[in-house]
């Protein structure tokens, strides 16, 4: 294993506190236990729950916080843990004590890094790397927000290991240091429930690129090159690369997908490798779940899963990459985001069945209503429901595509659990 001399120096000697105690937070105490164990340890979270299974030291108990205070346990202690998705917005707290597993890793293994983020097309070009790097014989590691504690792998690498590092904004925002690599694919309006504004949202995603020096590079497109350009940073423009590859024989399909995978081959190309070792692999690389995914045909009707659509260029980018919708199902949990670009879009590309859920859909269907849309609409309160009216309207060789443009937690855990039901649905229709 590696030296870890940077991360100790951090927590050494600190009053530590954990802030969030889900998967990551659960990571972190592991990594205190194991490296630190007799550093003095808190945890607050929100919901008390949250600590039913925790197991502790007799020797050194752990302090836990909980309720809607919870988060002014901060005060009590030098350095700061904090998870993904606590949000610090409007609280009162000192922000100089907020690290988190991104920062210090960030910190100790800068050099060995690709980071990848975006609002779309993250997990995708993440997981695409880490395929292209493993199949052509890489030492390479996957983790972060793809759904793997970064603090997980930290035992597994070595001084030649590259670490594929995805990257939302949430673990973004509090940075001292930006990957070596560092790819910035879009960044289009969501999260403002967390960061309060665009503006916030945009800022630590550009921090991918901000905390960068001479020796590093940039990856990203026309709205964030020219910034680049102003630090003084070594980028490429994703964009305007072209590389030999047969894009037809590509699994990943769409226009979109064509820029995640040039943008992946920059920072391969970046980091030193040869391209034409990688290109090979694309055409091995299988396609996520949940994004554009084809569930199948059933009874005569084609039905494709795209809960990772939470924006509406995503659900955009899946009704121009799909073939033949008829049914379009949108709507979940409402972040107050901008829709206008998707009811421009379908008013001009309309789908003959638009069905809507939740107050992000009630919102899309007034919006559409206002905008003269004239083809068939319909309300429901769940899928089942969903179900029901397709199961009445569809005929043979209908498709029907699932691409929200709205988070799922309205009803759902998160938008795998709401892929997953869709495909449930659909494989007894």
């Amino acid at each position: 294993m590696v030296k870890l001399n940077k991360i100790f120096k951090r927590l050494r000697g600190k009053r530590i506190l954990i802030l969030g105690f889900g998967r990551e937070g659960r990571s972190s105490l592991a990594f205190i236990q194991k490296f630190l164990p007799h550093a003095s340890v808190g945890i607050a979270d929100k919901n008390a729950d949250a600590f039913k299974n925790l197991v502790v030291n007799t020797e050194n108990p752990i302090a836990t916080y909980s309720g809607e205070d919870y988060y002014k346990a901060v005060d009590y202690y030098d350095i700061v843990l904090k998870t993904p998705g606590i949000s610090l917005k409007d609280k009162d707290v000192d922000l100089s004590k907020i690290t988190s597993q991104t920062d210090l890793f960030l910190e100790e293994f800068h050099k060995q890094i690709i980071g990848v983020t975006g609002t779309k097309g993250k997990s995708t070009t993440s997981t695409l790397i880490y395929h292209l790097l493993k199949e052509s014989g890489r030492d390479a590691f996957l983790a972060g927000n793809i759904g793997i504690p970064i603090f997980d792998i930290i035992e597994k690498i070595n001084e030649k290991s590259i670490i594929v590092f995805e990257l939302s904004a949430h673990q973004l925002q509090f940075i001292r240091r930006s990957p070596h690599i560092g790819i910035l694919l879009n960044v289009f309006e969501e999260h403002l429930d967390h960061f309060g504004t665009f503006e916030a949202y945009r800022d630590a995603k550009f921090n991918i690129i901000r905390k960068m020096d001479e020796r590093d590079w940039a990856v990203t497109n026309d709205e964030f090159c020219y910034r680049a350009s102003q630090l003084m940073l070594h980028s490429l423009n994703y964009q305007y690369y072209d590389f030999d590859v047969q894009w037809d024989e590509l699994p990943l399909k769409g226009a979109h997908n064509c820029l995640n995978v040039k943008a992946a081959l920059c920072a391969i190309q970046a980091f030193g490798i040869p391209v034409a070792e990688v290109i090979p692999h694309l055409y091995t690389f299988t396609p996520l779940e949940h994004r554009q995914e084809l569930v199948g045909t059933f009874n005569g009707v084609t039905f494709y899963n795209d809960s990772i659509s939470t924006i509406p260029q995503a659900a955009i980018a899946a009704i121009q990459t799909v073939p033949g919708v008829k049914f379009l199902l949108l709507g979940g949990f409402d972040r107050e985001i901008d829709y206008r670009p998707l009811i421009s879009y379908l008013t001009q590309h309309p789908v003959e069945h638009v069905l809507y859920t939740g107050r992000a859909g009630n919102r899309m269907h007034q919006m559409l209503c206002e905008a003269g849309y004239k083809c068939d609409t319909d309300l429901f309160n769940n899928l089942e429901e969903a179900f029901d009216i397709i199961r009445k309207k569809a005929i043979k060789g209908d498709v029907v595509l699932l691409s929200p443009a709205a988070a799922s937690y309205d009803q759902y855990k998160n938008f795998e659990e709401r892929g997953s039901k869709f495909k449930e649905f659909a494989r007894k229709f």
